[in-house]
């Protein structure tokens, strides 16, 4: 059985190669340092379960994308925007997370059976951690095969 490897390293690999994303970890996210400056942007996945359906696993996981905010000394007048690159981290962010969707979706992944099933739950966050971070967490299920023989 090497689903959760497999299911955990394609999608380890598949983050690293977006332009958006410059680390990728996993497990407990207060155990990483968000403090470093130079792990930004970090996208942090967790598998929240695993449901076996005969012949099919289905894994559940939540995907953290993320970025600092920087905001600007200068006084900006304009309220839509505001004096922070907030919205620009949340559409780069929201990128990532649409490109690895479609990939699962009807891309490389799902033709390698690594494939999106329902209709996944994108929230944004804002100030989550110590440093000001913004971004996205998206839940969403993957199914794959269950390769374990019976012999």
């Amino acid at each position: 059985m090497q689903g959760f490897y497999n299911i955990t390293t394609k999608i380890k690999e598949t983050l690293a190669l977006d332009d958006f994303v410059n680390t990728v970890t996993y497990g407990d996210i207060f155990e990483i340092d968000l403090n470093k400056q130079d792990i930004f942007p970090l996208s942090h996945f967790i598998v929240n379960n695993a449901t076996l359906n005969g012949s099919v696993w289905q894994f559940n996981m939540s995907l953290l994308c993320m970025d600092i905010v920087d905001i600007s000394k200068e006084d900006d007048e304009d309220k839509f925007l505001g004096n922070s690159n907030e919205q620009d981290v949340l559409n780069t962010q929201m990128a990532v997370i649409n490109r690895l969707l479609e990939l699962l979706r009807r891309g490389d992944l799902h033709t390698e059976l690594y494939q999106l099933d329902g209709n996944p739950l994108i929230e944004p966050f804002f100030d989550r951690f110590e440093n000001k971070l913004a971004g996205w967490t998206l839940t969403f299920d993957v199914l794959i095969p269950n390769t374990m023989t019976i012999c």
